[in-house]
């Protein structure tokens, strides 16, 4: 995996994202905080890259990083073991610091890392750790890296998922740990795409391979490689791996293709990145500074007229969030009509499967009613479910008409919002506005978890041993294969049910994101119209300054 090498950000860079956060800052630009902070996280990042190991819990990731150091150094266990960040290194000596949120530091043992790492020692955290740092010698193979165990994303504990959620900006590579013998999950999905928004380079682990043969292993990554491009329209690097005896290829594969080859290269694309990230920046400062300076110039006097003529009723941020919210309730309440119209089909079809594949079944099954019944619950239980899954997953592409309408009207309204902006600036200052992305993020919700219950009226199996089946097994049957209609419209109503949940609730999240850039917009021009009374020419040095710098790029 050979990765193209960038030198480090120069001064520059740095003085350019100083000065337009003190621009910012002065000058009331709280539309750009969210630009400014990704532009810091990458200069202060640390010169490691942080090679972080993300997943559910109980995906293999402390088990991983044990492996590549040949030693149990992290600990393990049958429940969610790892409660805060650690970090391993190379370190000329064998020591582990412990950082508190205090910024405070202590040293301990390797032996005492218990005591911090895990849940049972230091549940949610009670000890305020930060971050644990591991120093050890065996890591020199690997200079520039610094491999991060995570607490489990899908932790029963919350906090543990909050840590790890929270430090995803922080990533520099991610290994994204996914049992072999489970399937790609729609959470695993949505992790790759926040991750994506982080780092470049994403990697997919398949830990306990040894749990699979060699013609499952690859029947598995062929599997990976079709839903990840089908889903997100790329491919990712997919390794296997296991802990256990006899699988040291997997392991060779990844510290020969992954880790050494990272290191020798661990810069990839950082400074192109940075750039352009820090030019859209300074263009967007720019622009606002220009109406900043405009209506400085403009006679205090004429100042609240000039104020009312931009920030028109038009632009009335209650009107606003009121017809943003009607759009979103209209769209919303298509929603079951539509996953009802397609997903309704599918009942019948779903009825005449199951009582065929279960009148192919009753014949070898044996043993009283009472063995019958259980026989049947289950098998009813297992089918119902694997058919109710297959239906989500191959259908639920249909099921997005009313979540992408709304993202296009909300998408349409914040285009005219801004357009409506930029006119009423352009008739009384003659300037435009800077072109921003104001870009509305669609994340298609998560599958439903679907739990198939199933409930008999009948208790007759409890009277097993009054009943001769030789003369009414037949009579049961009969009521086995009548039940399955019911099932049917039980299960599809709650995937309907389910599915109508998670994409209202995306929807709901789309107009919070409208919202959220309505309001820093105004927040800004409001600022710029109010608060520059006098400062022409601090604001005209401010540009002046600005537009060296980004000549200077």
């Amino acid at each position: 995996m050979e990765l193209a090498s960038k030198s480090a950000p120069g001064a520059d860079t740095r003085e350019l994202v100083t000065k337009v956060k003190d621009a910012a800052s002065r000058f009331h630009l709280v539309s750009l905080n969210r630009q400014i902070q990704v532009c810091e996280n990458l200069l202060e990042e640390n010169p490691l890259i942080d090679v972080a190991i993300l997943g559910q819990f109980k995906a293999g990731k402390s088990s991983f990083i044990n492996s590549l150091l040949g030693r149990d150094i992290l600990p393990v266990g049958v429940i969610p073991v790892t409660t805060v960040i650690t970090r391993v290194l190379y370190g000329p000596q064998e020591r582990a610091t412990i950082t508190f949120i205090d910024d405070t530091r202590v040293e301990i043992g390797l032996d005492e890392l218990g005591t911090y790492l895990s849940e049972s020692e230091n549940p949610s955290n009670a000890k305020n750790v930060d971050v644990v740092d591991i120093e050890l010698p065996q890591l020199d193979a690997y200079p520039g890296l610094r491999l991060v165990d995570t607490p489990g994303l899908g932790s029963v504990f919350r906090y543990h998922k909050e840590v790890s959620e929270n430090w995803l900006p922080e990533v520099g590579a991610a290994l994204l740990a996914i049992s072999a013998d489970r399937p790609l999950s729609e959470h695993d999905l949505n992790l790759i795409e926040d991750l994506s928004r982080h780092t470049p380079m994403i990697v997919i682990l398949l830990t306990k391979a040894d749990l699979l043969s060699s013609e499952q292993q690859d029947e598995v990554v062929r599997f990976f490689r079709q839903t990840l491009q089908r889903r997100l329209n790329r491919e990712y690097p997919i390794y296997l791996y296991s802990t256990r005896m006899g699988m040291d290829a997997f392991r060779g594969r990844i510290e020969t293709e992954l880790l050494k080859g990272l290191s020798r290269n661990r810069d990839q694309e950082f400074g192109r990145i940075l750039t352009h990230k820090t030019q859209s920046l300074l263009r967007s400062c720019l622009s606002y500074l220009q109406i900043a300076m405009k209506t400085s110039v403009e006679a205090d006097r004429n100042r609240d007229e000039l104020k009312s003529r931009i920030l028109n009723e038009k632009v009335s941020y209650e009107q606003i969030t009121e017809e943003i919210g009607v759009i979103t309730r209209e769209c919303q309440r298509q929603t079951r009509s539509l996953l009802t119209n397609h997903l309704s089909k599918f009942r019948d079809p779903l009825t005449e499967k199951l009582r065929k594949q279960l009148a192919g079944e009753l014949p070898s099954w044996k043993g009283n009613l009472w063995k019958l019944t259980r026989r049947y619950e289950a098998w009813m239980a297992e089918a119902m479910e694997e058919e109710i899954r297959s239906i989500s997953r191959a259908e639920n592409r249909h099921f997005y008409g009313t979540l992408n309408k709304a993202h296009a009207s909300l998408a349409r309204y914040l285009e005219t919002f801004r357009m409506m902006l930029d006119d009423n600036i352009h008739k009384v200052l003659g300037i435009r506005l800077a072109q921003a992305d104001w870009k509305i993020e669609v994340r298609e919700p998560d599958n439903p978890d679907i739990v198939v219950l199933y409930t008999f009226d009948f208790k007759f199996d409890l009277l097993w041993f009054l009943i001769p089946m030789t003369l009414f097994r037949r009579f049961f049957e009969r009521h086995f294969l009548g039940e399955i209609p019911w099932a049917s419209e039980v299960n599809i109503s709650r995937l309907i049910t389910q599915w109508e949940t998670r994409i209202n609730k995306a929807m709901d999240g789309l107009r919070r994101q409208t919202e959220h850039y309505i309001a820093d917009e105004l927040a800004t021009i409001d600022a710029l119209l109010s608060e520059t009374t006098g400062r022409t020419d601090e604001i005209r040095r401010q540009i002046l300054t600005l537009e060296g710098l980004m000549r200077g790029l």
